[in-house]
């Protein structure tokens, strides 16, 4: 991800409920102001070693309050009995590592057990970097209060700041009040911003794969750290609360937004997209219009698993009820709909753990928690019983050894996956994550016997990396076989930048290929790839917002061609053979940067069928200084070109066909 991002200036505009100790029971301003002066056999108790290097100086991890199990060191467990102070000295040294660590194997997972920190007095205020995340122990996001700010700000090298590059973080389950101090606090590690703007809001400047999850933020968030003029380039909120300030979109270029609550929400610049959502920017898209598709429900959806402790202090899973045309937070009415696991119900594992003993209790049923670190697979981790939930804390990476597939699944009902990133290995990987078996069933032939509407698959902020970290190679990153599934914020990136990176060094055809029926996606990008970078194939999908900036280092036309008629591969296409399928709020982008014109015939694909329908769609050519070639037309030869005549402007088709 590098290319260049523009800020514009602000515009006018009965359930089943489970309480804390686990029991279950049935119940029934437009902001015009200028940005600028706004300034477990002993498997499910295996212990989970080291991950990696800890700070030095970091101590062991905290105890919970009364008990849990032995998370290893780089799960941090405040309380609110602990002094500030030493909250604030370990937070400190955690983003000092952290936050330029874009590429090291260090992972923390920090959570705050139920209480109050800080104060308006004394705010409690930090960072976020790399592979860090930040959650509320709390049944609900209440539960757990920041008076403060959980901030992501822009990285200054050599005296340039950039939040182009700010991947791979999360928060969630928590409510912020946004306190600032009179005066700029002592930031670590410092940014090198201006401190003239640094305590205005609560930053979260983030750029990919960092999911706000379950969060209530009681004044200014800002997701551009403008300071420094710095670049910022997507993000993905869910379930989420704004109160009592607005949410500044500032330079975003794309985000998307999803069943949250939302006090005023400016600045649309390519690609904003709400779905399910209170209090959202009504629907416009369109060159000199605005950039906004908004969806008003989500047609099925389910909040992703999450750790609590109930009453007594003990550590429970709590795993959200399936939502259909909902509006709003799962949480709005005071409870959750949904049920609650024991957290002995989950195999405990670390970067040490043999995969062999992981799969051994993945056969005997078992849940899998995977604690922070880099898991270095020499076999396939397979899922295979119904209702498996996969939990990934610190953004726990999984990386074949051997040419073989990470994780593979089983064609049942109800396997939940979330918090992981897939990382490509030295032998070329057929496919990373592989949701359901191959042949079970055609494509065109329907679901499988196994596909349950009412239980489906979950993939929940889940990311995929073809080098960058290490050099890597694999075909296809995901392939969803299953039917009846659900794409969560899914970011699957062929590195540009990194480690092993090259035409001809990180190869991978292919980002996502969804083979099955019923499949949705929320919040998918796919980058980089080096032929069609989303294949479609199955019947009765639907994307809502899709982020997509085609290779940048094709070394010739030649080299990247579809067909000898079809210039380049399409960024996203539906197989000639689906009769339904809807799209909402989908970009591709071109950044052309090896010296000589490439050119993509078209960014989307389909076929001309009633069923198939397209919903605000734009591409946009992003190197306007050097660049060449671009995009001729935005789907099946529809819209106009985006490419160096007309760079950084968007090329907008409203309605497809």
């Amino acid at each position: 991800m590098s290319g260049k991002w523009y800020f514009q200036p602000a515009r006018t505009r009965e359930r089943r409920a489970v309480n804390r100790d686990g029991q279950t029971k049935e119940e029934s301003v437009k902001w015009t102001r200028p940005l600028v002066a706004l300034a477990c056999m002993a498997l499910c108790a295996a212990p989970a070693a080291a991950s990696a290097a800890t700070v030095r100086g970091h101590s062991a991890r905290h105890a919970m309050s009364t008990g849990g199990p032995d998370l290893g060191p780089n799960v941090i467990i405040f309380n609110p009995s602990m002094s500030q102070t030493s909250i604030q000295s370990e937070l400190n040294a955690i983003s000092t590592q952290q936050v330029p660590n874009q590429f090291g194997p260090q992972r923390y997972a920090i959570f705050f057990e139920p209480g109050t920190y800080g104060s308006k007095a004394d705010p409690l205020v930090f960072q976020v970097g790399f592979y860090t995340e930040v959650a509320g122990l709390g049944a609900q996001p209440s539960d757990v209060v920041i008076n403060g700010a959980v901030d992501v700000l822009n990285q200054c090298v050599n005296g340039s700041c950039e939040g182009t590059d700010n991947f791979w973080r999360s928060l969630s389950n928590l409510e912020i009040n946004v306190d600032l101090p009179s005066s700029p606090p002592a930031y670590a590690p410092s940014n090198g911003e201006n401190a003239g703007c640094l305590n205005t809001a609560d930053f979260w400047a983030v750029s990919q794969a960092d999911p706000m999850r379950s969060v209530i933020v009681n004044g200014n968030i800002f997701l551009q750290d403008y300071c420094g003029q710095g670049f910022v380039s997507g993000g993905f909120f869910a379930n989420d609360q704004f109160n009592g300030g607005i949410v500044c979109n500032c330079g975003q270029q794309q985000f998307i937004t999803r069943n949250s609550v939302i006090d005023n929400w400016t600045n649309p610049v390519w690609n904003q997209v709400f779905m399910g959502d209170r209090g959202a920017p009504a629907n416009s898209f369109g060159t000199g219009v605005g950039q906004y598709t908004t969806l008003a429900s989500t047609p099925v959806s389910q909040e992703e698993p999450y750790l609590y402790t109930d009453a007594n202090g003990n550590m429970r899973v709590f795993v959200p009820a399936l939502q259909r045309n909902s509006v709003g937070t799962s949480y709005q009415s005071g409870t959750q709909a949904g049920s609650s696991l024991p957290i002995s119900s989950f195999f405990v594992a670390s970067p040490s753990t043999p995969t062999g003993r992981i799969n051994a209790a993945l056969a005997t049923g078992m849940n899998l928690l995977l604690t922070p670190g880099v898991y270095d697979l020499p076999q396939t981790i397979h899922v295979d019983h119904p209702n498996t939930i996969v939990i990934g804390l610190g953004f726990a990476t999984l990386i074949p050894q051997h040419g073989g597939v990470a994780l593979q699944t089983a064609s049942v009902p109800g396997i939940k996956l979330s918090g992981m990133i897939f990382d490509a290995g030295p032998v070329n990987s057929p496919v990373l994550l592989q949701l359901g078996g191959q042949g079970r069933y055609g494509v065109s032939t329907g679901q499988p016997v196994s596909a349950d509407p009412n239980d489906p698959t979950l993939v929940q902020d889940v990311f995929f990396r073809i080098g960058g970290a290490e050099p890597g190679m694999a075909t296809t990153a995901m392939v969803v076989n299953d039917s009846n599934t659900i794409l969560d914020d899914v970011w699957a990136w062929r590195a540009d930048h990194g480690a092993g990176v090259g035409w001809t060094q990180n190869t991978s055809n292919t980002g996502v290929i969804v083979n099955g029926n019923d499949v949705y996606a929320y919040g998918l990008a796919v980058e980089h790839f080096q032929k069609t970078e989303v294949v479609w194939n199955g019947q009765h999908g639907e994307d809502v917002f899709f982020q997509n900036e085609m290779p940048y280092d094709p070394p010739s036309q030649s080299a990247w061609m579809a067909s000898p008629t079809f210039d380049g591969y399409p960024a996203f296409a539906v197989s000639p053979w689906v009769k339904s399928f809807q799209g909402y709020g989908m970009g591709s982008y071109s950044f052309f940067d090896q010296g000589i014109p490439i050119y993509a015939s078209d960014a989307f694909t389909a076929p001309d069928t009633p069923g198939v329908q397209f919903h605000d769609l734009l591409t946009v050519f992003l190197n306007a200084n050097g660049g060449s070639g671009g995009i001729y037309n935005v789907i099946n030869g529809v819209g106009g070109s985006s490419t160096a005549a007309n760079a950084d402007v968007p090329v907008d088709v409203t309605t497809y066909p």
